[in-house]
């Protein structure tokens, strides 16, 4: 089945001018056709046309304005294919802040140069080194990567740089949220001097814009409206809004996931640690949850999205830097565990659901410390909520406004857990990743085997006690080794070399015998005389 891009899913109807007519050459517009992709939207009619030019772009759009073609496109007809007689250094270099994001452009741009054999490759953390740097040497057109690995990769001479034409830093205001700011100062400097800079991000912080000061060659700014895909997807989203306790947001919710009807669902919390103890209670509780926060590994993220999209788990709990790019259909309910910090993210979040024409909930839990905040987010987008309902999983508007039984428990019955859930997805087994077993799936690597945990703890005092632990069982042998010597020595000797000590140090020293001077050492306490000639001294 044809895949189309992230804007005609959400927008199936459009108005815009063909591809052709933007001036997009005809073997891009022949493998966009083959996708059901036909019409520019308005982020992507601005773009295009002065891309061609390769001139400097600041596009203000976020993930689903289709800014990914407004960028791609360009670049796929301006670089030399290996058809062509492309040398197979990269030309160009799209930098993105999450590594689902990254594979979501990298998709879209192959299938856009699938005509004229453009090779896209993925570079991002959480992957054995040996594919990428496989791929490398065989050659590519277009690196889409994140920092650090794209960093790594350079430090380790396997990738070069110097045949990059055209660059794009994707998201760029979720890249310095992310802590990439010094990294993609490094990358930017690193790339020639002769080349096309454009920078899309959904804000434009000042940091953003003494960024583009410093990098970038009088560009030309493009907006479109940032908010309208999830707009018109909010439109067909139902909203409520209750007031809980903090305490009780669980069993709400737990209620909620028993609604007829629901389908996938998506829940929001603020941070990484919040989401992980949110979907190991859900765990805990029956239901087929998986979750995705930067303290996973990329094996566990990608594999809690495959579970997601498959069916075998319809709860998804995720942090709203870690869901970037995700595109999943048919998602029935979103649920903001955390209430959102500002207005575009609610529209973002609420945005997952109510998608090409279809019907979504969205359901907002609010504490009282969070009423001031709502109210601003409220004000800037226009909505029409009314004062949010004091709610409890007792409540009874819960149930009814939601379809939820009655007396519904506060675990999934066992004959509803029909999912297969997350056990069922295969984890790949990725070389070069940290394995993962005896680890908790908490945050900061909490319930570590044994094995871990003392390989985690090599450099603080727990390795310390092991090293000592480790250099005094291979001593052992030695002393065992140094009595047995002294059981040849005649007495006379003996008395010989206590009175003599400063004399008898350096002549082992010299023939290298160190244990020598320590068995002397502990032979001179032995007998009462011994023991006080030191206090004579």
């Amino acid at each position: 089945m044809n895949r189309v891009n992230e804007v005609n899913n959400d927008r199936p109807q459009n108005d815009g001018p063909t591809f052709a007519a933007l001036g997009i050459r005809e073997e891009t517009v022949e493998a966009l056709a083959a996708l059901g992709i036909e019409r520019a939207f308005a982020i992507q009619e601005y773009a295009i046309p002065i891309a061609l030019r390769g001139s400097d772009i600041i596009g203000r759009a976020p993930t689903g304005t289709g800014k990914t073609f407004g960028f791609g496109l360009p670049i796929i007809d301006r670089i030399t294919s290996a058809e062509e007689g492309a040398s197979g250094k990269p030309q160009a270099l799209i930098l993105v802040p999450t590594r689902e994001l990254g594979l979501q452009v990298a998709r879209d741009l192959e299938d856009a140069g699938k005509t004229r054999s453009i090779r896209v490759l993925p570079i991002y953390g959480g992957r054995a080194y040996e594919p990428q740097v496989e791929a490398l040497k065989a050659g590519v057109d277009i690196i889409v990567g994140t920092p650090g690995r794209l960093l790594d990769l350079y430090k380790s001479k396997h990738i070069k740089l110097d045949a990059i034409a055209h660059c794009v830093l994707d998201e760029a205001d979720r890249m310095l949220d992310l802590g990439f700011s010094e990294d993609v100062e490094k990358i930017l400097k690193l790339l020639p001097e002769q080349r096309q800079t454009m920078l899309f991000s959904a804000t434009m912080p000042d940091t953003i814009m003494s960024l583009s000061r410093r990098h970038m060659n009088r560009p030309i700014t493009v907006a479109a409206d940032v908010s309208a895909p999830d707009l018109e997807a909010a439109n067909n989203t139902r909203q409520l809004v209750y007031m809980t306790h903090a305490m009780n947001k669980v069993e709400v919710a737990a209620r909620i996931l028993q609604a007829n009807g629901r389908g996938l669902t998506i829940m929001f919390c603020r941070t990484k640690r919040a989401a992980q103890k949110l979907a190991d209670e859900l765990d805990f509780r029956g239901f087929a949850v998986g979750s995705v926060h930067g303290d996973l590994g990329q094996n566990a993220r990608e594999r809690a999205l495959r579970a997601f999209r498959s069916g075998k788990i319809d709860v998804l709990v995720a942090t709203d830097v870690a869901a970037r790019g995700i595109d999943v259909p048919d998602i029935t309910h979103v649920i903001n565990f955390d209430a959102p910090e500002e207005a575009e993210t609610y529209v973002h979040r609420i945005g997952r659901t109510g998608r090409a024409g279809a019907t979504g909930i969205a359901v907002t839990f609010l504490t009282w410390e969070d009423l001031p905040r709502w109210k601003i987010i409220v004000k800037a987008n226009s909505l029409d909520l009314g004062e949010p309902q004091e709610t409890y999983h007792t409540s009874e508007h819960l149930y009814t406004d939601l379809d939820i039984p009655e007396g519904a428990p506060p675990a999934l019955p066992s004959e509803l857990r029909k999912r297969d859930g997350l056990s069922a997805e295969r984890e790949e087994d990725v070389e070069g990743e940290p394995r993962k077993k005896g680890r908790g799936r908490g945050p900061r690597g909490r319930g570590r085997g044994r094995g871990e945990s003392d390989r985690g703890r090599g450099a603080g005092r727990g390795g310390e006690s092991r090293a000592e632990a480790d250099q005094g069982a291979a001593e052992a042998p030695r002393s065992r080794q140094r009595r047995r010597i002294r059981t040849d020595e005649d007495a006379a000797p003996r008395e010989a070399q206590r009175q003599e000590v400063p004399a008898q140090r350096t002549e082992p020293a010299a023939d290298g015998d160190a244990p020598a001077r320590r068995r002397r050492r502990r032979r001179r306490p032995t007998g009462g005389n011994d023991r006080q000639a030191p206090s004579q001294d």
